[in-house]
């Protein structure tokens, strides 16, 4: 079987790359991918261990094959309208009981981001997305619409390696993309990346922060969602000590482990209890053969989503039980809705295990970032360098994965910081999620951040604020998280217009 073509065209694109990101590449730690790559290595880390999850994991999917075709024909036979049982009770109770199985048992891939159109500046307008630079085990997608805006805003926005696809930040960038040009970071499979690309650890994604916006240029601004805010972090303050001219004009760190000393959730307390020989042996398995990554380990996505589940399994079976009688009753929009929430929710990735086992070892469980002694390819990460970049923390009140605190630690980091500088958003009645997805994401966690990234642009430009920014508010404030409504002149809506009036003149 050969390879897709998506991989061929990623090998060119790979090597046409390469020049750029090799720049934050120490030559030792290129000597040890070479080396971690050769097929006696590949052997190694294939055959070490008897690690036969994955495989038996592979083994149930496919032994399911035949049951889900025969509740899959079931499911069709019994929702046809030219057989008369259709109509009935039990006739339904079959179909979603057929649907409800070939669900449960399905495997899902990657979901769409599904923009295809929005409005900008008043106007409707096509969007796509664009592949702008790809590394082995990250795409840089561009959302590039019909209509541009000129002088708005260019943003990238670097999803979580923690699981779930990019997709997940759907919310986050629907509501960014009317006043912002943006960009994100869509991770790639870890079982879909060929073990001669050589590992991925933390070092790396510090690296490929640090490429993409360099791809971008000066003036970029950066937004890094839950787990992300470390290495961006990192990238950010090693940027501002060689003073990078690409350097981001602003950072707005949103519900991100900087400290998780910080209001210790259960997360965090979990990571305590265990030694890393835990980790390594209970959730680190090996790729089977008939994946493009096969001998490469990682942490499985399907094992990340059971520990998820776990969490709440309650809510989760009976929102299948709920599930089963909205289709009983003939219930389409609820039903509707079930599957749009669980299509993203149940489509996971696997992580690289060395990614996976440093970000537990040196985020959750040394805190090197916060104690000052986090080292990126042999160099010290100092904070403290930045001292022209904004700096926005977001947290909820309510966060029970990254405590409220530990994203806001990144202020006490950045010690040499101006305070006209900062500012910190802490959103009352919210918990993880709804830090950047929701209502209160749209309706009062976002006006902040726009206009925070608006007045940090201007300031990049060496532009004159309009006056409506003027006195607006100071930076180190803690914001309460409501949103100022109305259109009297002090408000988000009316300092947004004039920003506009001062752009477009």
């Amino acid at each position: 079987m050969g390879f897709p073509l998506r991989w061929h065209r990623r090998k060119i694109r790979s090597f046409q790359n390469r020049e750029v990101s090799r720049t934050f590449v120490s030559r030792s730690r290129t000597t040890e991918l070479a080396n971690r790559a050769t097929p006696h290595f590949l052997a190694q880390a294939e055959y070490r261990e008897t690690r036969m999850l994955y495989d038996l994991h592979e083994m149930q999917h496919a032994a399911l094959t035949p049951w889900r075709f025969m509740a899959h024909t079931m499911h069709g036979l019994y929702t046809n309208p030219w057989l008369p049982a259709s109509y009935t009770r039990v006739g339904r109770q079959i179909a979603a009981g057929a649907a409800l199985f070939e669900r449960m048992t399905r495997r899902y891939g990657k979901p769409r981001f599904g923009f295809d159109h929005i409005e900008v500046n008043g106007h409707r307008t096509w969007v796509e997305e664009v592949t702008v630079y790809d590394l082995p085990f990250c795409d840089l997608v561009h959302f590039k619409r019909g209509l541009e805006a000129p002088g708005q805003p260019r943003v990238l926005v670097v999803a979580p390696m923690s699981g779930h696809y990019a997709t997940l930040l759907r919310g986050t960038v629907e509501a960014l993309l009317p006043d912002h040009d943006i960009y994100i970071t869509d991770w790639v499979n870890a079982r879909e990346v060929p073990p001669d690309e050589g590992r991925f650890d933390f070092d790396t994604y510090v690296n490929y922060v640090r490429t993409f916006l360099t791809v971008l240029g000066p003036g970029t601004h950066i937004l890094a969602v839950c787990q992300p805010s470390v290495p961006v972090l990192a990238a950010v303050s090693l940027m501002a000590e060689d003073n990078d001219p690409c350097r981001p004009a602003s950072m707005v760190l949103m519900g991100g482990p900087i400290d998780t000393r910080v209001n210790p959730t259960e997360v965090n307390r979990f990571a305590d209890s265990h030694d890393m020989e835990w980790f390594s042996k209970n959730l680190i398995h090996t790729v089977p053969g008939q994946y493009l990554g096969r001998g490469r380990e990682v942490y499985p996505g399907f094992l990340q989503l059971s520990g998820f589940m776990a969490m709440n399994m309650d809510r989760h079976v009976n929102a299948h039980l709920d599930y089963f009688n909205h289709l009983v009753e003939g219930d389409g929009d609820s039903a509707d809705q079930h599957r749009t929430f669980y299509d993203e929710y149940l489509s996971v990735m696997d992580l690289s295990a060395d990614f996976f086992l440093e970000t537990v070892e040196r985020i959750f469980k040394n805190h090197e970032l916060a104690e000052g002694k986090l080292v990126v390819d042999n160099r010290r990460v100092n904070p403290g360098a930045i001292t022209d970049v904004f700096l926005m923390t977001v947290e909820g009140e309510r966060d029970d994965i990254t405590g409220p605190g530990q994203t806001s630690a990144a202020h006490d980091l950045c010690a040499n910081l101006p305070p006209s500088l900062r500012q910190h958003h802490l959103q009352p009645k919210v918990g993880h999620y709804g830090i950047f997805n929701g209502r209160r994401w749209r309706e009062d966690i976002l006006p902040h951040v726009r206009k925070f990234i608006i007045e940090a642009d201007f300031a990049a430009a060496g532009r004159v604020l309009p006056p409506a920014a003027a006195g607006s508010h100071g930076h180190a404030e803690v914001l309460g998280g409501q949103t100022p409504h109305g259109d009297d002149g002090n408000g988000v809506g009316e300092f947004v217009r004039r920003v506009w009036e001062v752009l477009l003149a």
